[in-house]
């Protein structure tokens, strides 16, 4: 659980090129999770992102999965376990602290750290390419985007959860 949420703060820092002018952004992503003993978890999505406080991860492989988050706030939809996973972020997730805080290290890498874990930001034809970090539990994480499209339209319907009437809930 605590990947999905030092994750979800990397991708926050997606902003950290001219930030005023983004309000939304959905991209494509292939993440890969390499654990203290050499272990690879490879998955892939799809992200959208809606002002500061609307992001939905979409996990298509190896399993389907959703994440919400708003506002400190969190569910991960689990289709197939029937389930939703309903829980509060500890630390509050700022979009526009992590943005202010990113340094240019050259060209096309930025760096900021959140806490404690520092996120490092690559580009490549003046968009976000990856990031990689080392999470809280010493995984090796880079998220790597294609497609990405910046500013376009998303419908804010696609950033509600609603769980099915047989689905188990979870508060945590």
């Amino acid at each position: 659980m605590k990947t999905i949420f030092t994750l979800l703060s990397a991708a926050l820092s997606l902003f950290a090129i001219d930030f005023s002018s983004i309000k939304t952004f959905q991209s494509n992503f292939t993440q890969h999770i390499t654990n203290p003993s050499g272990k690879v978890l490879n998955y892939t999505g799809k992200l959208y992102v809606h002002g500061a406080n609307n992001i939905l991860w979409q996990y298509t492989t190896p399993i389907v999965k959703s994440v919400y988050i708003k506002r400190g706030f969190a569910i991960v939809d689990e289709p197939e376990l029937e389930q939703a996973i309903y829980t509060h972020i500890d630390q509050e997730i700022n979009l526009f602290m992590m943005i202010n805080e990113a340094k240019q290290i050259t060209k096309n890498h930025y760096q900021t750290v959140k806490n404690s874990v520092e996120y490092n930001i690559f580009l490549k034809e003046d968009k976000i390419d990856s990031i990689k970090y080392s999470d809280t539990l010493e995984n090796d994480v880079v998220i790597m985007f294609t497609k990405s499209v910046y500013n376009g339209s998303i419908d804010t319907g696609l950033f509600v959860f609603k769980a099915p009437d047989h689905y188990d809930i979870i508060r945590k």
